[in-house]
C-alpha cells in the first residue's frame, strides 16, 4: 500500500516515513503544497497524510482542489491546531480524519489502517491464509503449520504481497513497485535475494514449498499437489 506524505518539517517527515516503512507501506513525500497536489492528481495512493501549514499551497487548499477534481483520496489532516473550530475546518475541507501534533505514531498508523479499510468497498481482511500459511495483518504475526515465523519488515511486506496474489504469477517489476519504491536500479538483485531469504524461513523446514519461481516470468505462492 502506498501513502502520500505531505510535510515540510524534515524531522517530522523522517519520523513518519521511517515508521510507515517499517509497517510495510511505500511512502512518497512532498515538502510543499504545489508538488503534493501534482503528485496526488497524477499518481494513485491508498491514503494521504497532509500537514496544514505548508509552503506554496496550504494543506486545506490541497484537499479542496483534490475534491474539486473528484479525487476521493482518503486524507488524514495533520495540524498543531487543536481547537474544535480548526478540526471542523479540516473536515469541512474534505479531510477524512484530523490528528493534532504532537501525536503517537501508533495512533497515526491505526488511523491510516482504519481509513483505508473504510475507503475499500469491502473490509480488508485482518488474516491472510494459503494452505497451512497464515498472516495476521494487525498483530503482524506469521504462522506455518502452527509454527510462528519471525520476519523482517520487508520480508513481511513481500510475503503479504505474495499472499494477496496467491495462485497468480507476479513479476519482479510488480514486486518492486508494490514492496519497494521506484528508486532501485531495475538490474538489482534485491528481489531475488529477498525471495531467497523468505524461502529459508517459509519453506525450508517444511515438506512442501509454497514459493515457486516461474522462469523468466516471476514468482508465485501456491500449494502444488503431487500427482496421485
Amino acid at each position: 500500500m502506498k501513502i502520500l506524505l505531505v510535510e515540510d518539517d524534515a524531522r517530522t517527515a523522517s519520523f513518519i516515513k521511517k515508521g510507515l516503512w517499517q509497517a510495510g507501506f511505500l511512502v512518497e513525500h512532498a515538502s510543499d503544497g504545489e508538488t503534493a497536489l501534482q503528485m496526488a492528481l497524477i499518481e494513485s495512493y491508498d491514503a494521504a497524510v497532509i500537514d496544514i501549514m505548508l509552503p506554496k499551497l496550504d494543506g486545506l487548499s490541497i484537499i479542496d482542489r483534490l475534491r474539486a477534481e473528484a479525487v476521493m483520496l482518503p486524507v488524514i489532516v495533520l495540524s498543531a491546531k487543536s481547537s474544535v473550530d480548526d478540526r471542523i475546518r479540516g473536515l469541512q475541507a474534505g479531510g477524512d480524519d484530523y490528528l493534532t501534533k504532537p501525536f503517537a505514531f501508533s495512533e497515526l498508523l491505526a488511523r491510516i489502517h482504519a481509513l483505508i479499510r473504510r475507503a475499500n468497498a469491502t473490509p480488508e481482511p485482518s488474516i491472510l491464509k494459503h494452505a497451512d500459511l497464515s498472516m495476521n495483518i494487525l498483530t503482524r504475526k506469521v504462522f506455518r503449520a502452527g509454527r510462528e515465523i519471525d520476519l523482517q519488515p520487508k520480508e513481511f511486506a513481500l510475503l503479504e504481497y505474495l499472499l494477496r496474489n496467491a495462485g497468480r504469477v507476479v513479476s519482479k517489476t510488480m514486486i518492486m513497485e508494490h514492496v519497494w519504491d521506484y528508486n532501485f536500479d531495475p538490474n538489482t538483485n534485491i528481489v531475488e535475494v529477498s525471495i531467497c531469504r523468505l524461502r529459508e524461513k517459509i519453506d525450508r523446514a517444511f515438506d512442501q514449498s509454497l514459493i515457486h519461481t516461474i522462469r523468466r516470468v516471476g514468482y508465485v505462492l501456491e500449494e502444488k499437489h503431487q500427482p496421485v
